[in-house]
């Protein structure tokens, strides 16, 4: 018969390998031969939570901490596990036992500091992310989220510096990597008079037309700016100022002097909430395309709102922030002409939008250029965080966004406007995961106001 070391070996050699699914039941045996060794059952842990069983895995944590009462690890995982299943205050009491266990563990105070955020303790979050800091000071996931955090806090003068720790991240946020160039990165020096600014874009549709504005800052220091943009971007940009020239991502770009990561535009103006290039419109709706959508949608005599409820799909915060058709629909007050400025539909949306009074439209209409008019026929904009919400607040249009409990850290907290488009209301859950709370107050809002 094997031995418990032997087959303890086997599991961990099989978890090293990340073969889980075998790894388990050599997990299992080990302990059925040595039913106290705290180690397999935190590491069966391990395998039970890689495998998609985190009930199970808390329970083997739990045997863990039973024959090892101070095992910090055993506690920073189950604490991990936890808050994955919502299960907040537990988790909070896991992170405190693992941290008091190890106090230099620089994963515990993370994790912590991730758990602090979901509950609104933002004190406690911050005391957390710089006690990891303190120990590893080159923590770049520590250093990229606290910039979010005081970012979403208002603190810019905090967050720009701490939000170019990304690039150190880059391959778990899925964002491409820093692009090396042989000319210089601009960050606000030297002077640009006279000098060409290569600006590349980084990451969504939404954050290139965000941050498109500063192009028209780099211009007025004397720059000629050359604008890389995602190829749907492209026509909308044209109507931007400040560009002498627009390049498709990918493309080769002619010569120039310094360049810029789009998102790092902020940090090179320093950038504070009251400092936000903030225009009442900077991008425009083709003209021509304006009057075609208005002859299409002929004679209006009933309000006309834009409607967005879903984004992305691989977008990380896409679970919070979409909403299904079917639960928007009933709250939408009658007496209005609702249009769909989405271009993709996804399956589960498809029946209700045909069953529905919502006007919607080939694809093939609903380029970004085209989508710019369209908004432009609308009274109102009601969207989600999408990259049409940027189109809609960029182009000046009366939008009103619909914001999960915890947002992206751009909208940041407690304030029903932002610095970022005058002409955007915010409404947020109240709790989370409540969005009848939202959508009873834009349904009133709606009758107030346009009914």
């Amino acid at each position: 018969m094997a031995s418990f070391d032997a087959i303890y070996a086997k599991a961990t050699a099989a978890m090293t390998s990340g073969d889980y699914a075998r790894a388990l039941p050599l997990y299992e045996q080990a302990i059925g031969l040595n039913p106290t060794h705290a180690e397999a059952y935190y590491k069966r842990g391990n395998a039970l939570r890689l495998l998609g069983r985190p009930e199970a895995a808390i329970a083997s944590y739990d045997e863990a901490i039973k024959y090892k009462p101070d095992y910090a690890y055993a506690y920073c995982n189950r604490g991990s596990v936890q808050h994955g299943l919502k299960l907040l205050e537990a988790a909070a009491v896991s992170f405190e036992h693992a941290i008091a266990f190890a106090p230099s563990d620089i994963v515990a105070h993370y994790n912590r500091a991730l758990l602090m955020q979901d509950l609104f303790r933002w004190d406690d979050a911050l005391a957390s992310y710089n006690a990891a800091i303190a120990i590893k000071p080159d923590y770049a996931e520590a250093q990229f989220n606290r910039g979010l955090l005081a970012l979403y806090l208002g603190d810019f003068q905090t967050g720009w510096p701490a939000f170019e720790w990304r690039w150190a991240s880059a391959e778990r946020l899925k964002i491409g990597a820093l692009r090396n160039f042989e000319q210089p990165l601009w960050l606000g020096e030297p002077a640009l008079q006279g000098k060409r600014l290569f600006i590349h874009s980084e990451q969504g549709l939404g954050d290139t037309i965000q941050f498109s504005r500063y192009a028209t800052l780099c211009a007025a220091r004397g720059a000629t700016v050359i604008l890389e943009a995602q190829q749907p971007l492209l026509d909308l940009l044209t109507t931007l100022d400040g560009p002498a020239q627009l390049v498709a991502k990918g493309a080769i770009p002619p010569p120039f002097d310094f360049h810029c990561p789009i998102m790092s535009l902020p940090l090179a103006f320093d950038t504070t909430p009251d400092t936000v290039p903030a225009a009442p419109r900077y991008l425009r709706a083709d003209a021509k395309s304006v009057e075609q959508w208005k002859t299409f949608l002929g004679e209006q005599k009933r309000p006309r709102v834009g409607l967005v409820w879903s984004g992305n799909s691989d977008n990380p915060i896409d679970r919070q922030r979409s909403i299904s058709l079917a639960d928007w629909l009933p709250h939408l007050p009658t007496d209005i002409d609702y249009f769909c400025l989405q271009k993709d539909i996804r399956a589960a949306d498809y029946d209700t939008l045909d069953a529905s009074d919502i006007f919607s439209f080939d694809d093939d209409l609903m380029d970004f250029k085209s989508t710019a008019a369209l908004c432009e026929c609308m009274d109102l904009v009601l969207s989600v965080d999408t990259s049409l919400l940027h189109l809609s607040g960029a182009l000046g249009k009366r939008t009103w966004l619909l914001l999960p409990y915890v947002p992206d850290w751009r909208w940041m907290r407690d304030r029903e406007d932002t610095p970022w488009y005058p002409s955007v209301k915010l409404y947020r859950q109240p709790t989370r995961g409540d969005w009848t709370s939202v959508f009873n107050r834009v349904a009133a809002d709606l009758r107030r106001e346009l009914v």
